[in-house]
This record gives C-alpha cells, structure tokens and sequence, in this order.
C-alpha cells in the first residue's frame, strides 16, 4: 500500500491558507463559548468546529482556485499550489467539493440545520460571492464581502443554541458586526503595502482606485467605527466591565495605528498595522470570554435580608 507524498500533503494543506482558518475557526469557538454559561455541549461543540473548519478550507481552496490568474501576478502569493503547478485545477476542484459535502453532512446530520444552512451561506458568500464577483468588480469588494467573513462567531453560537433562545441572533450578530467592521482597516492596511501587487493583477483594491491617502482617512473612519462596535456587548449587558476595559485599551492602540497610519514613520508601517489588527481580534475575543466566564463570580453579593419572626 503507497503511502502519502509529504510534499503532497503539505500543498493540500497550504491550499486551505491554515493561518487564515485558524483565526476563523478561533473566532467561530469563541461564540460557541458565549451562546452558553459554563462549557458549550461537547458532542455539539467538536462537531460544530470539525463542520465550521471544513467550510472554511474549502472556501479558501476554491478561493486559490478562482484567484489563480491574480496569484500569478503578485509576489504574495505566487508560490501557492496552483500558480506553482504542484497541485492541478481538478486535484484542488475535487478537494474543495470534498471538503465543503463532508461539511454539510456532518453540520446537518450531527449539529443542526441552521448551523448547516448558515454555515453554507457563508461558503458560498466568501468563495463564489466575493472571490468571483466582488473582489474584481468594486474597490468595496472588503466592505460588501466581510458580511461572510464576519460569520464565524454566529456559527459557532448557532452550533450549541441552535439560535434558539430569546437574545441568541441579537448576541450573535453583535459578533459578527464587530468582525464586519474590523474587516475593512485589517485589509486596507495590508492593500497599502501590497498596492503594486494589486495593481499589477489588475484588482481594485482601494489604494489602487483612489490613492493610499483616502484609504488612510477610510481606514481611520472604520477604526473608529470599530471602536464604537465593541463597546455595544458591555451597553447590552452581554458583557461587563472587564471586557470594556480590554475592549478601549486594545482600541486605543488601533485608533493610534490608524492614526500614524496617516503620516506613517516609514512604508512598512501599514504591515505593522495589519499585524497589529490580527493580535487585536484575537485579544478582543479573548477579553469576551475571560468576562463571561468571570462576570458571575463578579458580580456584588446580594445584601443579606433579615426576615421578622413571628
């Protein structure tokens, strides 16, 4: 019996991009954290994340598959897969399909179907959506795109509630517009550096279609908006002081990337900016779970009551 190619492996692998998943799927576990006190359902929870995984690497194959003509022409990406010929169209095709019905089928049959239409929605939203339509047709391609991209939290939620109890949409997407707003200075950042590379492959991107100053002053404006949008859990008590308080400190710093961003010390600032807008996220979601796994053992003690005797 032949045993698999390492090398082969490690295109399959690299062709679901797992630095990106990896955060979806982060973001996706958080909100099933928070749909629940105490510890989400464990049959509900492994599943929901194996299901959540598998949609998201098989939209980031079909992702390279669509882009391949644009990978071919930026420096960033020119090493993947298919662009370097290691992994054929109908290798990367069949692996995309396999994991996207091995994604349905166990959301469907072993979560639930919301969890398994929402999750589907959001598939075909990243891969065909914005990777095939938006992404070459409008430099808002990030803004109109990230509503998939921002999904992952209300799956993850939807996974254990099966969106179920009286605040389960109102929390869940309460998740998903802090990620839509985080979208659009996360990548406007890393588009300034690699603006060339955008021009080159003839994607129009915003720094290519109005300049890097206007992206910088757009990408000041959705910091702030994003600011705005994380302190919504603690102004509808889905959270407490604790997460408030991680929540402005780690907005500050972004507020004052983005507002460097607009006289940067040097041309590698926006890339420190894009980094610093991935340890942001990650942190964010971090503060809204210590806080609500804290947030009962923080709350005041009930006054003690001396009842009359008789």
């Amino acid at each position: 019996m032949a045993t698999p190619n390492p090398g082969v492996i490690r295109q399959y692998w690299s062709l679901t991009k797992p630095r990106v998943v990896a955060l979806i799927v982060f973001t996706a576990v958080i909100g099933m954290f928070l749909a629940v006190p105490g510890l989400p359902p464990l049959r509900e929870a492994a599943l929901g994340t194996l299901g959540i995984w598998l949609a998201a690497a098989s939209a980031a194959a079909i992702n390279q598959i669509l882009d391949a003509r644009i990978d071919a022409r930026m420096a960033r990406t020119s090493w993947r897969p298919l662009v370097a010929g290691t992994l054929t169209m109908r290798q990367a095709l069949v692996f995309a399909l396999v994991l996207a019905a091995a994604s349905m089928l166990l959301l469907a049959l072993g979560v639930n179907q919301v969890t398994a239409w929402l999750t589907f929605a959001s598939l075909i939203g990243y891969a065909v959506v914005y990777t095939r339509f938006l992404k070459r047709a409008t430099p808002q391609n990030i803004v109109i795109g990230g509503i998939a991209g921002a999904a992952p939290p209300l799956l993850g939620w939807s996974a254990v509630t099966g969106m179920q109890g009286e605040w389960d949409w109102a929390h869940a997407l309460l998740l998903v517009l802090i990620i839509f707003a985080w979208t659009p200075p996360h990548f406007w950042a890393l588009a300034i550096f690699r603006r060339e590379d955008y021009a080159r492959a003839l994607v129009p991107m915003l720094p290519v279609t109005h300049g890097v100053e206007y992206t910088r002053w757009q990408i000041l404006l959705y910091t702030v908006l994003l600011v705005i949008a994380t302190v919504l859990p603690w102004a509808t008590h889905m959270s407490g002081l604790f997460y408030l308080g991680g929540a402005l400190v780690l907005g500050a710093v972004f507020l004052w990337y983005a507002w460097k961003l607009l006289d940067p010390p040097d041309e590698f600032f926006a890339m420190r900016a894009f980094r610093y807008s991935i340890v942001y996220l990650m942190a964010l979601f971090g503060f809204l779970l210590l806080d609500h796994w804290l947030l009962p053992f923080l709350q005041p003690a009930p006054a003690m009551e001396f009842a009359p005797t008789a």
